[in-house]
């Protein structure tokens, strides 16, 4: 079974632990996905199966989309509610007093990874060294808020929700953190849903007792997105049939003799003869071509 298919993963169940119940599932021994969701969190999950899985490591940058709920006026270890309390503040916060604080969080920002996540320092996993009580320097690194909208905000509860579209490697829990500090107080993260990644929504995504009741009826296939969707931001080449077979060879292809020529740098998707999928290369229009990065249409 080769292709993608998008899981509204459930609370409690860590990425593995999803790519787990899939493969029993699919009956499919090679299965990835595009990026860890923390246990507590919910939401898309695509799950490369099969042939898919080799995309892992090729996926182009799209951002992706949540929506978080917090709580101000109390801190946790973990920056969320798994973790235990560390410190509370009782400062009042008004909804304009977040709002005004907002825009310093939008665009590319400076971020330090938290204790209690999958960052290697030094050869050790931070979670890792958080279990033992130990915290380690961590070097901030630059991530991007391609947008933050504050959702609600209920000042007497102290609660409320934003939406962030960001890049890769940001981590809302400590986004949440820092514009409370920003604001004049504590917060944490209490809830956590990822509406969008890799170009699909919750709209394509599919519940874990849905996939069950597919699979009982050997019907999974029926919910698999093609592979080329993983990139469907990038250009295309469509290619004749000896073009198509010096590319699965892993030979480069001339790009004055695609018509048309794909524009621009990153990768590219090429289509046999009868719109097949063949694989992705990479554009290079300095050279004049577009090197073969990686096949998926083996036969």
């Amino acid at each position: 079974m080769d292709g993608v298919i998008v899981l509204d993963k459930p609370q409690g169940f860590t990425s593995f632990d999803a790519v787990a119940v899939m493969r029993g599932l699919a009956k499919e021994r090679k299965i990835g996905h595009t990026g860890t969701l923390d246990p507590m969190a919910t939401g898309v999950l695509p799950l490369l199966l099969g042939r898919a899985a080799k995309a892992c490591d090729l996926l182009p940058e799209t951002g992706k989309t949540y929506e978080a709920r917090f709580r101000l006026g109390e801190r946790r270890d973990t920056g969320d509610t798994t973790g235990q309390l560390v410190a509370e503040d009782s400062t009042p916060v008004t909804r304009e007093a977040l709002e005004a604080v907002l825009p310093r969080f939008r665009g590319e920002i400076m971020q330090t990874p938290p204790m209690y996540s999958a960052v290697s320092v030094n050869g050790k996993r931070l979670y890792q060294l958080a279990r033992k009580g130990i915290e380690v320097e961590r070097p901030a690194r630059p991530v991007t808020i391609h947008s933050l909208e504050l959702m609600d905000y209920d000042p007497a509860a102290r609660q409320g929700s934003l939406r962030v579209r960001c890049s890769k490697g940001t981590y809302i829990r400590v986004l949440i953190e820092d514009i409370a500090e920003a604001a004049g107080t504590l917060g944490t993260m209490s809830a956590l849903r990822r509406t969008e990644a890799c170009g699909f929504t919750l709209a394509d995504a599919h519940t874990l007792d849905s996939l069950k009741a597919l699979a009982a009826e050997r019907a999974l296939a029926s919910v698999l997105r093609p592979i080329d969707g993983l990139f469907a931001s990038c250009p295309e080449a469509a290619v004749s049939p000896a073009q198509a077979s010096r590319f699965r060879n892993g030979g480069w292809l001339d790009l004055a003799r695609l018509r048309p020529a794909p524009a621009g740098e990153g990768l590219c998707r090429v289509y046999g003869p009868g719109r097949e999928f063949l694989g992705v290369g990479q554009l290079n229009p300095q050279a004049g071509r577009l090197d073969f990065k990686k096949l998926f249409k083996l036969d």
